[in-house]
């Protein structure tokens, strides 16, 4: 077998490209979530970016039009301040495919930890199981 050897700058464009991917799918959510209670782009996206998620409008409005022909958000121009603005609210759909999300996002975030984490409760409950003394034990558990 042979290993490609891996510079710091492809790995740097590695991980750049997997976290765009993972944040693709993470932003869906964000914007759902915060369409929860109305608001227009500009409010939108200083509400991500105070939560910690930062989001071009070259991204967040291509993706509002996308979620809208979705049937997930609905959107209205109203005048506000003398300017006029697109608001946007989840839909009733929208909220139910919420839900669904951040159910399949807590689901998929639980078995992610699981992986990663240390398995402290397992391991404490293995450590206090006595060891087998029958050398025919060990050999059946080693093999399964």
């Amino acid at each position: 077998m042979i290993i490609a050897s891996t510079t710091p700058a492809s790995l740097t464009d590695l991980f750049d490209a997997l976290r765009l991917e993972l944040r693709r799918g993470c932003l869906v959510v964000a914007v759902l979530a915060q369409l929860k209670s109305e608001q227009y782009g500009y409010t939108l996206r200083k509400s991500l970016s105070d939560d910690g998620l930062i989001i071009d409008e070259s991204t967040l409005y291509p993706l509002l039009r996308r979620l809208e022909s979705q049937g997930l958000l609905l959107s209205e121009w109203r005048e506000e301040n003398k300017r006029n603005k697109r608001f946007y609210r989840l839909s009733p759909a929208g909220a139910q495919v919420l839900d669904q999300l951040l159910e399949e996002w807590r689901r998929i975030n639980a078995s992610i930890d699981r992986m990663v984490e240390p398995h402290t409760a397992k391991r404490s409950a293995h450590d206090a199981t006595p060891a087998p003394t029958d050398p025919q034990h060990d050999l059946a558990a080693k093999e399964s």
